[in-house]
């Protein structure tokens, strides 16, 4: 009897890279309308200047106005990429701003190379969904509210104490990403951690970090569930 050949499902195919630029540009559209104005300027300016020195520069033959005006291309495209990426940084963003989690999704997936961060929180409010995250970096450690500094001042303060007791001298800087008008941005936040002096060496950071990991996270049960008094069914 003929074994019967089972055909292995294909892989989606991934899309190529120009495809994902144009998936990129075209949800950066939905949330920035300007998009569209500045990346044309982006891309022209570059080339105008290599332009107008090239016309401008004495001696120049039509080889080097030729150099000078593919180098403005390729300048403008270069900005247009980096400006491509930043709003869509942004626009991608600001559809999660305000939302419970929002700080740990900047720190699962934007964080700088020196910085150890966790997307969860070390201290979640229950009632209100307020969250303090942590971050380890050259700059020291950093505590970051989610949520009005009036609801967050308390467990902010809480937390710096076990930073203090157990990580000795290590500075301390807070950061509050809420609605309040002095708060930083969502898609701001990590340049705003790499702007922080740095005061630890490669291995403090490690070891900083381990030991602040050490002393664990009481994040809140539900009511009504206790896991350490529950009983398996009897059949």
């Amino acid at each position: 009897m003929a074994r019967s050949k089972e055909k292995t499902p294909k892989k989606p195919k991934q899309p190529g890279r120009l495809k994902q630029m144009w998936q990129v540009f075209q949800m950066t559209r939905r949330y920035d309308s300007n998009i569209v104005w500045i990346l044309v300027l982006a891309f022209l300016i570059p080339v105008l200047i290599s332009l107008a020195l090239a016309l401008l520069i004495p001696g120049s033959n039509v080889f080097t106005m030729v150099l000078w005006i593919v180098a403005g291309v390729l300048a403008g495209i270069l900005a247009m990429l980096i400006i491509l990426g930043r709003r869509a940084e942004k626009a991608a963003y600001s559809q999660i701003e305000g939302q419970p989690g929002a700080v740990g999704a900047v720190l699962r997936s934007s964080l700088k190379r020196g910085w150890v961060g966790s997307e969860m929180p070390v201290a979640v409010n229950g009632k209100t969904q307020d969250a303090i995250y942590r971050a380890v970096g050259r700059g020291g450690v950093v505590l970051i509210s989610e949520g009005p500094k009036t609801r967050t001042a308390r467990m902010l303060e809480e937390e710096k104490r076990k930073i203090v007791r157990i990580g000795g001298n290590v500075g301390v800087t807070v950061i509050s990403v809420g609605p309040d008008a002095d708060a930083v941005p969502l898609h701001k936040l990590a340049r705003r951690l790499t702007r922080i002096k740095p005061t630890l060496t490669k291995a403090e950071v490690l070891a900083v970090n381990n030991r602040l990991n050490s002393m664990g996270t009481k994040l809140p049960i539900p009511k009504g569930v206790d896991p350490m008094k529950a009983r398996p069914q009897r059949g």
